[in-house]
């Protein structure tokens, strides 16, 4: 199969093999809606376009295309005009020449699940940092060496101990004067 055939989709080329495979699947879900939704009953398709739009189910010309067809569908009943949502597109497309290029957007987390994975993977290493810099400042607060937290009592107590050693030998020479003295 040649490249161009295989990022052609519904009269579309597409940059990459993974939009080609994007479009391919609206095209399927177009094809499933067309064929199961009962396109007498406006209410139903107005449920169908909101949650399409929604739940963000197309995102390709392929999609948007169908997208389209319902909205001027929909568009007839003048009851159910003010209840059409616009569809959004969340890409750019501006390329002109001589201009910087812009790139897409980031293309969304398609697993319903995601989003929900990856906030709950965010949570947890967020709980883990917390327990792990906890742990620090305890380790540093009980180390008997001298750290940026505990230097200024450590300093303090280390004096205070060579004073009170220099104040006992002091003491001791002062008896052996005495006893020195007294002989």
């Amino acid at each position: 199969m040649e490249e161009g055939n295989k990022l052609a989709v519904d009269g579309y080329i597409f940059g990459t093999a993974e939009d080609a495979e994007t479009a391919r699947q609206e095209a399927g879900k177009v094809a499933y809606l067309e064929k199961n939704m009962d396109c007498r009953n406006k209410e139903n398709m107005l449920a169908v376009y909101q949650k399409a739009i929604e739940k963000r189910i197309f995102c390709t010309p392929v999609g948007w295309e169908y997208l389209r067809k319902l909205q001027r569908s929909l568009s007839g009943d003048k009851e159910l005009q003010e209840r059409i949502p616009l569809i959004p597109l969340y890409t750019v497309f501006d390329h002109s020449a001589g201009k910087e290029k812009r790139t897409a957007p980031v293309r969304q987390i398609k697993k319903k699940g995601g989003v929900r994975r990856l906030l709950r993977l965010s949570m947890f290493l967020n709980i883990l940092l917390a327990v792990a810099v906890c742990a620090m400042f305890y380790i540093a607060m009980t180390d008997s060496h001298p750290n940026i937290l505990n230097y200024e009592k450590a300093l303090v107590d280390k004096y205070a101990a060579w004073e009170q050693e220099l104040k006992g030998l002091e003491g001791e020479l002062r008896e052996r004067e005495r006893q020195l003295s007294g002989e």
